[in-house]
């Protein structure tokens, strides 16, 4: 991996070019209290923001230990390789107009030539800015000042990345890099060198896409030897997942599906917003990762206590039921009017009662408690007074030092917690939080980061052409690898079916071949009783083709198995509702292959449809284990011909009591 040590902890720092976003790069070093030397170069100036100019970079004392190029995208390239020459430490690329343009592809080469081994950030990228070092490789204004440990925030949006700087909720960031167009540096490359860094306490990753998997793979081995939790919002479609080849109800299984499961197999949480994305770094900056979404909520008011039960429902947080213990020293503080509950109004009467207040909030702890928050609005501190909060505050410190355990305050909007107690409660050691909504959020991120997987993904290819297989073939070829289908013949011409049905046996199911969507095609006919209605719904369909197979009663549910080999994620597993339900249920599950079968249960157990599977209403169950089996035999199939599959579909699945059995299936394969 290229040693990125000199380019984001500099000594020296080289400026080139001379207009106005290279003098705010030599500003921002001076106002963040950059002690080394800077160096602007500049062919005719004289001086650039007060300093002398050197005229070329020969001319300079030494080889610059980082260097921001802020000049067109051809000087660019000339200057990254006299810096290479040089020996220089690396160099933020400013210039826009290489591989995000039309033509900018043969100079994103020639730039990468240039390079060398000198690691580069960007193209078009505003750079770094370390507050821990007082380092800005960064041309604009920005929001960090001077810390000792915090989080690091890495974006491929540097206005991403300038908007988070802003933030006034007492988060202690140490970092802020953008990658930009990651010509040589990906974003998960940068991550490696900074998650080592011992005064990083925390990740947080702005994702557009994810580049080389195998670094991300990487990053969260390191994440998990060094505990140091990460957090990614990942937005978009990348190019690589929009080549995979999509064409049935399998493509719920595209590219965000494919990002998520991504994310969940490397132990990484997600969340859907920078606000969101903040919040839950706060939480792991402060108490790392939580041990469950189990939380005790304290307020003084039954609105806000009501808000915070409803809001939680929605990200699967919850709210354990008040032990005995904690009841009675509740009742030792709170009126008889209080109704003692999780969540808890503890009303007013305590307010300004300091002790009472610390017994209150010390009360609602537990082994079976994740996390305590107490609901806590400030009054504006430019026209109002706070004495009687901060008494709050004190007793929240106390508890937090008499119990040992994660409490938070949250404001139920981020104006009502001034950043000079945010900076207090940190200090502290508790997590000071903003908006109900996503509070909740990053809780249940918090609690979602992970150990991760630790076998190797299946790496997906990228196909030139596909080609769709017929259905009888596509279940002969799953038969070969032990899965269930259906006593079936295929490739029947009309004159040939009812010899054919015979043999089966009545009922059947009459499939028209060739047609992806028999069902909207009225190429699907169930339940056929004899030869007769064989006929009439053979000559009704739109083919001269047909497969004749076993009707299978006795269905307690259906299932849609998916892969879909996504070059940007690896070979991408969706378990969902199957039939019909498919199109009318949101209710699916994605994994990355290869997967397990702990996985696979843990994610049928997700599926709303699983309360049939598990019998519904004194029904009887369906056989989990040959499901289960079923999912791990098409893996193994997709493994075996890794280089041929780009879509697999099984829709439905039929599960009964005893058998999990294809009844339909799409495959297509690919070449390259």
């Amino acid at each position: 991996m290229t040693d990125l040590e000199r380019l984001l902890r500099p000594k020296t720092i080289a400026v080139v070019g001379g207009g106005a976003w290279c003098e705010a790069v030599i500003a921002q070093n001076q106002k963040i209290g950059f002690s080394g030397e800077i160096w602007p170069v500049h062919q005719k100036k004289d001086t650039v923001a007060g300093l002398t100019a050197f005229r070329s970079l020969a001319d300079l004392p030494a080889a610059p230990d980082a260097t921001f190029i802020g000049v067109n995208r051809n000087a660019t390239i000339t200057l990254v390789g006299e810096l290479h020459e040089l020996g220089a430490g690396g160099a933020v690329c400013f210039a826009s107009g290489f591989k995000e343009t039309d033509d900018g592809q043969v100079l994103n080469d020639q730039l990468l030539a240039a390079a060398g081994d000198m690691p580069i950030l960007g193209p078009n990228c505003y750079g770094v800015l370390n507050a821990v070092d007082q380092v800005a490789l960064w041309p604009d204004q920005h929001g960090l000042s001077p810390v000792e440990t915090g989080v690091a925030i890495l974006t491929q949006s540097s206005n991403i990345a300038i908007n988070l700087t802003m933030q006034k909720r007492g988060l202690p960031i140490t970092y802020v890099i953008t990658a930009g167009n990651q010509a040589q540096q990906g974003l998960a490359h940068i991550a490696q060198t900074v998650i080592r860094d011992e005064r990083v306490t925390a990740l947080g990753l702005y994702i557009e896409s994810f580049g080389d998997v195998l670094a991300f793979e990487e990053l969260a081995r390191l994440s998990q030897e060094l505990n140091k939790p990460i957090v990614a919002l990942k937005v978009g479609r990348s190019t690589e997942s929009q080549i995979a080849t999509i064409s049935h109800t399998a493509s719920l299984a595209g590219s965000s599906a494919g990002s998520d499961a991504l994310l969940a197999r490397l132990g990484i949480a997600s969340v859907a917003s920078p606000v969101a994305l903040l919040e839950t770094l706060k939480i792991l900056h402060c108490h790392g990762p939580l041990s469950g979404r189990r939380i005790a909520s304290l307020s003084c008011s039954g609105g806000e206590a009501s808000v915070m039960a409803d809001t939680a429902a929605e990200f699967g947080v919850t709210f354990p039921p008040l032990q005995p213990h904690q009841a009675t020293a509740l009742d030792k503080h709170l009126s008889s009017l209080v109704h003692l509950a999780n969540p808890l109004d503890y009303h007013t009467q305590i307010w300004r009662d300091k002790a009472a207040m610390t017994a209150v909030y010390a009360a609602m702890t537990g082994d079976d408690i994740d996390l305590t928050v107490i609901v806590l609005d400030f009054p504006r501190l430019d026209i109002c007074e706070a004495d009687e909060w901060m008494i709050a505050i004190e007793a929240i410190e106390d508890a937090a030092q008499q119990t040992g355990r994660p409490f938070a305050v949250l404001a139920s909007i981020a104006e009502n917690l001034p950043e000079t107690i945010a900076k207090r409660l940190f200090a502290a050691g508790i997590v000071p939080l903003c908006d109900f909504g996503t509070s909740c959020e990053a809780i249940s991120a918090a609690a979602a980061v992970g150990a991760g997987a630790h076998s190797p993904l299946l790496t997906a290819p990228i196909f030139d052409a596909t080609t769709a297989q017929s259905e009888g073939d596509a279940k002969r070829a799953l038969a070969g690898y032990g899965l269930d289908i259906p006593q079936s013949a295929g490739g029947l011409a009309l004159s040939a079916l009812t010899e054919q049905a015979e043999k089966i046996g009545f009922p059947l199911v009459l499939k028209g071949e060739g047609i992806a969507h028999k069902t909207e095609a009225g190429a699907v006919v169930l339940n056929i009783m004899d030869n007769d209605q064989l006929l009439r719904a053979a000559q009704a369909m739109p083919t001269t083709s047909f497969l004749v197979e076993e009707m299978i009663t006795s269905t307690i549910a259906e299932l849609l198995i998916g892969v879909v080999a996504d070059p940007a994620h690896g070979f991408v597993l969706t378990l969902a509702a199957g039939g019909t339900l498919t199109e009318l249920l949101d209710d699916r599950q994605s994994l990355l292959l290869p997967t397990t079968d702990g996985d696979i249960r843990r994610a049928l157990a997700k599926l709303k449809i699983n309360t049939l599977l598990t019998g519904f209403r004194g029904a009887a169950p369906a056989n989990l284990d040959a499901i289960v089996d079923a999912v791990l035999r098409l893996q193994t199939y997709v493994i075996a011909h890794a280089d041929q599959i780009a879509e697999i579909e099984i829709n439905p699945l039929i599960c009964t009591k005893d058998r999990a059995i294809i009844a339909d299936t799409l495959l297509v394969k690919g070449t390259s």
